[in-house]
């Protein structure tokens, strides 16, 4: 080494800069996963412009390959949110990356603000009350009060910090995880949120990206606010135009739009329902935001949303229990691995500026969508400087698969065919017409998954057969046992 390289390492390794001062992953275990893994950190700068300043610890986690001679391309997963830890997602999702394990690592990182790098997670109580989980009143209550209790934290101190937890700053931490795995080119697979981050990974380090899989497009101008309400309305007319096509479910319900319209009609209302998560019953005014939220639930999933039909038709009469019970059904409220801060950190500066230039479209019935709700969250929110070309897509140099659920309520076919486009001819997008929102694990996905990722020809790799997947059919209507109207 000369004497200038000996100087640059030594400053380097003096401000906490580059692989050099990673030491290497040691073994460890997760819950849920049987062998035992490898768990990393890097100390990053807060504000890179300043790497002397405020510092946290960026957290990984490395699934090592089974076989002996693996390949030097991990996968690494980009979660999704804003606000899930990569980490967390790991046993559920190991499944999904079974087969490209046994010659490949596997990394998941926890992505700033998110599972152990730095979390702005709001300290929510697992259970809250039905009432309060819906009302927009004191969702900015509980926010402006995490908001305050942020600021204190060491890795932000002071309401300047929640600016630097941006997309653009994340992937910057996520190339330095590459280096100090001594990878030189990686496998990206990002789902919903994640897809944004892996495009902006991809702006940013071209040359570092072998392969991309983007589940659930969220293109970086997006606008996520603006379109919540048309894409949410979107899935539940096709809901209501399937139950009119399935011969059970016409017969059954006949009328089941203008039973929606009569249940939207007759809000507010009291309500008492038993709690499906503490089985206590409580009393509450039944309000139209708490039933929006309810049936945009479920929609995210097929499966849960056959049963919606006679939810809404109960719910119309005035049993309003299934409906709750499924708006609740995806998610615990709290639910722990999801950072409320680091999602609105992430929109208000991302989204919400462009806000105004996207003229939000009044749906039907789910109106303006979250854009109320995160006009007034954010108008209070530290907002993060966000670079002009990270809304920009630009030809890809190598391939990228994008999947997208026909029917899915919050990334629908229309922006990933956009990013596509821009992509270019390496890009290959694949509608799933019967699917929801994620498709990672849904049906022959996870070999379409490994097919694409494992080719060694990038023309094999787009020329993909994917009819395994665009076949599956959507799930008929539940029809509860019992109710059935006779034929």
């Amino acid at each position: 080494m000369t004497a200038r390289r000996r100087l640059v390492a030594a400053a380097a390794l003096l401000l906490g800069l580059g692989a050099a001062q990673a030491a290497p992953p040691a073994p460890c275990r997760v819950d849920g996963l049987p062998h035992e893994l490898l768990c990393g950190s890097l100390s990053r700068p807060l504000d890179p412009s300043r790497p002397e300043a405020t510092r946290f610890e960026l957290h990984y986690l490395v699934v090592p390959a089974l076989a002996r001679r693996k390949l030097p391309d991990p996968v690494f997963l980009l979660a999704g949110g804003p606000g899930q830890s990569a980490i967390a997602l790991a046993p559920s999702l190991m499944p999904v990356f079974a087969r490209l394990n046994n010659r490949r690592d596997i990394v998941f990182v926890d992505q700033r603000g998110t599972g152990r790098s730095a979390p702005l997670d709001c300290d929510e109580p697992a259970v809250q009350p039905l009432a309060e989980a819906a009302d927009t009143g004191k969702q900015l209550q509980r926010l402006a009060e995490c908001r305050e209790r942020l600021v204190r934290r060491p890795h932000v101190k002071e309401a300047a910090g929640l600016g630097f937890y941006t997309t653009t700053l994340a992937m910057q931490d996520l190339d330095a995880v590459r280096e100090a795995l001594g990878a030189e080119r990686i496998n990206l697979v990002g789902a919903s949120y994640g897809t944004r981050a892996a495009l902006e990974y991809q702006r940013q380090f071209p040359r570092a990206v072998r392969r991309s899989v983007l589940d659930g497009v969220a293109p970086p101008d997006m606008v996520l606010p603006a379109s919540a309400g048309v894409d949410a309305q979107a899935a539940l007319d096709a809901l209501f135009a399937a139950c009119a096509a399935e011969p059970a479910c016409a017969r059954q319900w006949p009328a089941l739009r203008q039973a929606w319209d009569g249940l939207l009609a007759s809000l507010p209302r009291s309500a008492t329902v038993a709690d499906p998560l503490t089985g206590r019953s409580e009393s509450f005014m039944l309000t139209r935001d708490i039933v929006l939220a309810a049936v945009r639930a479920p929609l995210y999933v097929p499966a849960l949303a056959s049963a919606l039909p006679a939810a809404i038709q109960a719910a119309a009469q005035g049993r309003v229990e299934a409906l709750v019970a499924l708006g609740t059904s995806l998610a615990r409220r709290g639910a722990p691995g999801l950072s409320t801060g680091m999602h609105f950190s992430v929109i208000c500066a991302e989204d919400m500026p462009r806000l105004g230039a996207a003229s939000v479209p009044q749906a039907r019935d789910f109106g303006r969508g979250l854009a109320p709700l995160y006009e007034q969250a954010c108008a209070a929110w530290p907002r993060g400087a966000v670079p002009e070309a990270f809304y920009t897509v630009g030809a890809s140099a190598t391939p990228v698969l994008l999947l997208s659920g026909g029917i899915d309520p919050a990334t629908p076919p229309r922006h990933a065919q956009r990013v596509a486009d821009a992509l270019g001819a390496k890009a290959r997008h694949v509608i799933i017409p019967n699917a929801g929102h994620g498709q990672l694990g849904s049906g022959c996905v996870p070999d379409l998954l490994f097919r694409f990722i494992a080719a060694d020809d990038e023309a094999q790799a787009l020329a993909l057969d994917a009819s395994c997947a665009t076949s599956i059919p959507r799930p008929p209507a539940f029809v509860p046992p019992g109710s059935e109207v006779p034929r």
